[in-house]
């Protein structure tokens, strides 16, 4: 899967290995190398599916958050997503094509979803 980092600051803090452990701290690096390698290894978003399983917790959020994805990182954090196709935002489809048919996403942020 493709992923793009918009934000020239959070790429730099997400790719650079000394930066991203200044920023977040050796524990949370860690995790999100880990993240950023399995959604580079997924062939699209429904690698994991179904929500909420395996070590990442992928689901996508409610509300005023709606099409934005979530994978746990060190609680209470997570790394946030959005398809960056606007078609793949559709809940038209069947909830488990429309996650095979998001092969590209946007990395938003690092955040505490819950504070």
């Amino acid at each position: 899967m493709e992923f793009q980092i918009p934000d020239k600051k959070l790429k730099k803090a997400l790719e650079d290995d000394k930066e991203r452990k200044r920023r977040f701290g050796a524990d949370m690096a860690k995790k999100i190398q880990l993240r950023m390698d399995a959604l580079t290894a997924a062939e699209s978003l429904a690698d994991f599916w179904p929500p909420y399983s395996g070590p990442e917790r992928c689901h996508e959020l409610k509300g005023d958050m709606g099409g934005t994805f979530s994978m746990d990182l060190k609680q209470p954090y997570r790394l946030l997503f959005e398809p960056t196709d606007a078609a793949n935002k559709s809940a038209s489809k069947d909830e488990k094509q429309r996650w095979q048919a998001i092969q590209s996403v946007n990395v938003l942020e690092v955040e505490d979803t819950h504070g």
